[in-house]
């Protein structure tokens, strides 16, 4: 990243190109078949403001015994220590 004065970020082509990495995309695949498994067994439905979280976040298989509708704001945030850290 250049860093003259006048340098402008072009954050749209840098996150097509992040979109469209293979890793990405695989991980984005991995995350819909697990909604979709959820919201057929009735666990999860469309537009309900959940995520599916997987109890073991090291395997991220889709087994049903895995997976767990939760809130947002329960899954994308990390217990905190006083200090702000992550515990």
């Amino acid at each position: 990243m250049p860093s003259s004065a006048n340098y402008k970020r072009n954050y749209k082509k840098e996150y097509e190109n992040y979109d469209s990495k293979p890793s990405v995309v695989k991980k984005r695949v991995n995350r819909n078949k697990a909604r979709r498994k959820m919201i057929a067994k009735g666990k999860a439905s469309v537009g309900d403001g959940k995520d599916i979280d997987h109890k073991n976040g090291n395997t991220k298989d889709n087994r049903m015994s895995n997976l767990k509708a939760v809130p947002k704001s329960k899954n994308r945030s990390y217990a905190r220590t006083k200090n702000a850290r992550k515990k």
